[in-house]
């Protein structure tokens, strides 16, 4: 099953790029599913339906021979996967005497739209039912804190919840009676657990060999630069990126004065594409005499962006992250970071983990136990790819921090 995920600033027509290359693959006889996160709902717009509100929030709806569209109902999503949890915030919040709508506002999760599409999605790519299912994101920055958000909740999970429960436990007599406040049962503590777990198995999937993003943008310097910042950020925390598309570009030809500048203009950032995402697919969408709206629209809008290119190619080469043995013994840890310098990567050693940051982007690297038992004897930044190299810590010296950069 091949999974693809669309992204790119807002604007600049992802939710386009991602309803044709799903119509695409429906047409081409491939088994179809697109979903989106974007909390606008874009996607029922784009296929031209009369009644988006009519769409199905529980089941796909089909929209054309193998092809299917899921509107996620956030709601029930919420609260299927957050009940447990939301329940025990709200006697907390009613025991310090706030309002029951004002407490109700304050339990729900920012972003959880986003979150519960991708749990639906865990569903869908369980069942079988599909050959491809097709991701329309939110723009860039709530796609990353998306992405990262797995991560970042496993870590607390595994070394914090634990303390905690085991807190509770002995001090829960003790707290209520002197604080006033419910402590929390076992069932919250398990929601949060069932919760991870669930988000876990979505990362394991969207950071597989089957799965890749896909980064929209328009030919444009400053959306070049989110784009770019994008590429490292998702390389950074795992995700494959197999290809660029550049939308909207003005088509050559006999154009006026006018038409004649954007052509330059847009030339020029386009051969900046072409260079900085050298060895990724590039994918080019006219602008078009109106705008495409359906089914047949959009299938004829993403055959000319995929021209001769297989739209649901699975990409090739090893992802993001990987590890070799060199000629001295020692193992050298690879992780793709294009565009970055060394000045920009802090490196630190915390036990088994490695703690990487990037600007404001930072990922806890759990190490393997072949590694975990090892030194850091050096890294460095190379060829877009941060190396660290680790050795048998006899006779060497660890270097962390600074020293590791």
């Amino acid at each position: 099953m091949r999974i693809l995920l669309f992204t790119g600033k807002g604007g600049v027509g992802k939710s386009t790029v991602a309803a044709g290359t799903a119509a695409l693959a429906a047409a081409r006889g491939l088994r179809t599913l697109v979903i989106s996160t974007d909390a606008a709902h874009s996607l029922a717009d784009a296929y031209g339906l009369d009644d988006p509100a009519g769409i199905s929030a529980s089941e796909p709806t089909e929209l054309a021979p193998e092809l299917f569209l899921l509107q996620v109902d956030a709601q029930k999503r919420f609260e299927r996967s957050w009940a447990d949890i939301q329940r025990y915030l709200l006697s907390v919040l009613d025991a310090a005497g706030m309002e029951p709508v004002a407490a109700e506002e304050m339990t729900v999760i920012p972003g959880a739209e986003e979150v519960l599409a991708l749990l639906e999605l865990r569903l869908h790519a369980r069942s079988g039912r599909w050959d491809v299912i097709v991701i329309d994101c939110a723009p860039t920055a709530e796609t990353l804190r998306l992405l990262a958000l797995p991560e970042a909740l496993g870590w607390y999970i595994e070394r914090l919840l634990p303390i905690q429960r085991r807190l509770v436990k002995v001090l829960k007599p003790v707290l209520t009676r002197a604080a006033g406040v419910p402590m929390p049962e076992d069932s919250v503590f398990d929601a949060i657990t069932r919760l991870h777990s669930e988000l876990d198995e979505v990362h394991e999937l969207l950071s597989g060999p089957e799965a890749s993003v896909r980064l929209v943008l328009t030919p444009e310097s400053v959306v070049l630069a989110e784009a770019r910042r994008a590429y490292t950020s998702l390389c950074l925390f795992g995700y494959r990126v197999d290809g660029v598309i550049a939308n909207r570009v003005f088509p050559d030809g006999d154009v006026d004065e006018w038409r004649a500048g954007w052509v330059a203009a847009q030339a020029k950032v386009l051969g900046e594409v072409e260079e900085s995402f050298a060895g990724l697919w590039i994918g080019r969408g006219l602008y078009q005499p109106s705008e495409p709206v359906g089914v047949e629209a959009l299938a004829a809008f993403a055959a000319e962006v995929y021209d001769d290119s297989d739209p649901v190619a699975v990409p090739t080469g090893e992802g993001p992250l990987r590890l070799s043995r060199s000629g001295d013994g020692s193992a050298v840890l690879h992780l793709s970071l294009p565009f970055v310098t060394r000045s920009q990567v802090d490196l630190a050693r915390n036990g088994d983990e490695l703690v990487v940051t990037v600007g404001s982007s930072r990922r806890l690297l759990t190490l393997p136990a072949g590694l975990a038992r090892l030194r850091v004897a050096g890294a460095g930044v190379a060829d877009g790819e941060l190396r660290v190299r680790f050795r048998d810590p006899e006779g060497m010296t660890v270097r962390t921090g600074e020293e590791a950069r």
